[in-house]
């Protein structure tokens, strides 16, 4: 076990990871962070860079009785995205029938959460954009796969993974699905992502509103000829 961490906090990650990405500054991208904790993160590389800041909302589709074990995920946008793992949902019997009943359920959800974070606002544009995509830490990343796979379709000039930490073989597997990744540690063994935070609380959903209205308004306030907040 390390005897320190790595990062304070998820905000302290964003800033170390803006300053790999300093090169984007200037070019306009679209930083997209998964709810909840990719959004702290994603806030600190979104104000150094003076990017928008949006959240892509990804629910995994779990198992049948083995909710944790996912079998694919549902990723938003104007046309949500289902990405199935075939191999897996026929492993552990998952159906035509229980999978579209589970895509249901997570659209619902989908739905209550792009309306808590984001209104009645309109999706981020995506095409021809840089668009750089955000957590606080990778595990085995499927569910992160699902979101860059669905990304892809909607056709960004070019499509960056940015995390803090993540084993080596998630991120050899994810790089497959991105045109680069920026990822700041890879431990090997990899236990868990909290260990490397300091402060690995919670992200809430009103943290994840204040932050992406506090980013919305620093990008106004910048486009407008004033400081960012």
């Amino acid at each position: 076990m390390l005897s320190f961490a790595d990062f304070a906090d998820r905000r302290d990650a964003g800033r170390q990871l803006a300053q790999a990405l300093g090169r984007f500054k200037g070019s306009d991208p679209l930083v997209l962070a998964l709810p909840r904790g990719g959004v702290p993160v994603g806030f600190e590389i979104a104000e150094a860079l003076g990017a928008e800041l949006d959240v892509l909302i990804v629910r995994k589709i779990g198992a049948p009785g083995q909710e944790e074990l996912g079998i694919g995920a549902i990723v938003d946008g104007d046309h949500p995205v289902v990405v199935i793992n075939d191999y897996v949902a026929a492993m552990v019997g998952a159906d035509a029938r229980y999978i579209e009943a589970a895509k249901q359920r997570q659209l619902a959800e989908v739905e209550r959460r792009k309306l808590a974070y984001r209104g009645t606002a309109p999706d981020p544009v995506v095409s021809g954009r840089t668009v750089i995509v955000v957590d606080d830490g990778i595990a085995t990343g499927g569910t992160m796969k699902a979101a860059l796979r669905a990304l892809r379709a909607r056709g960004p000039a070019r499509l960056i993974l940015a995390v803090p930490l993540a084993p080596p073989d998630s991120i050899a597997e994810l790089a497959r699905e991105c045109d680069e990744v920026v990822c700041l540690l890879q431990p090997t063994p990899f236990y868990a992502i909290g260990g490397h935070y300091a402060d690995f609380g919670q992200t809430s959903d009103e943290e994840v509103v204040r932050l992406l209205a506090a980013a919305k308004q620093a990008r106004q306030k910048t486009a407008s000829g004033g400081a960012p907040a």
